[in-house]
């Protein structure tokens, strides 16, 4: 079966206003305050509850992380990019990451930085799945399941990585290629490098 071109997901965590500009503890009513950390890099959080943050509402408690941390989890904008997100050929590509490019010029626009950044994930994934399907059929990379505890991170996790495709799929090749053009021009942005900056000057890195 050929493949859509977009990730499937189950289990996605719907979200909602949390209400006061405060990180809740899953499991527990009680609100904590999470003050910035001021250690030279904070890895992405996977510990929040991301049925109930609203990172449009608490910005702080946003990590840029390291590639496409978070990318399916950060909600509302996970929501707005996602419907937008295609990979299947060079067509599908062109005008994913033409609709994506508008949404993070518009978040910068706008001053919100961490929309603008989650737009980059999914231009960067747009060209981390293309080239996985590209070199593995039906876009399996590792072998065996992804850890119990590790569910929703990528990365292969002590899994070895299977036999890649010698003869690369040319769709998917061309569709990362399409997508690697604009995350390679997002991250150029002086807009988005300034935004960045004083992101991670007040929140942390």
């Amino acid at each position: 079966m050929e493949n859509s071109g977009r990730l499937k997901t189950s289990g996605s965590p719907g979200w909602a206003n949390p209400g006061p500009k405060r990180a809740v503890e899953q499991g527990t009513s009680a609100p904590r305050v999470r003050l910035p950390d001021t250690s030279p890099l904070m890895p992405f959080d996977y510990t929040l509850d991301f049925h109930t943050v609203d990172f449009r509402q608490h910005p702080e408690l946003y990590r840029v992380g390291r590639g496409e941390q978070g990318v399916l989890l950060v909600q509302p904008y996970k929501g707005e990019i996602l419907p937008h997100w295609r990979f299947k050929d060079a067509a599908a590509a062109q005008e994913s990451s033409a609709a994506i490019w508008g949404l993070l010029e518009a978040y910068l626009k706008a001053g919100d930085f961490v929309g603008a950044d989650m737009a980059r994930k999914f231009l960067q994934m747009g060209y981390t799945r293309a080239r996985r399907y590209a070199n593995h059929a039906g876009g399996k990379k590792y072998a065996g399941p992804v850890p119990a505890d590790k569910k929703g991170q990528s990365g292969a996790h002590g899994r070895a990585e299977l036999p890649r495709n010698p003869h690369p799929d040319v769709d998917k090749v061309e569709a990362a290629a399409i997508f690697k053009a604009r995350w390679d021009a997002a991250v150029a942005l002086p807009d988005y490098q300034r935004q960045k900056a004083a992101f991670e000057a007040q929140y942390g890195k």
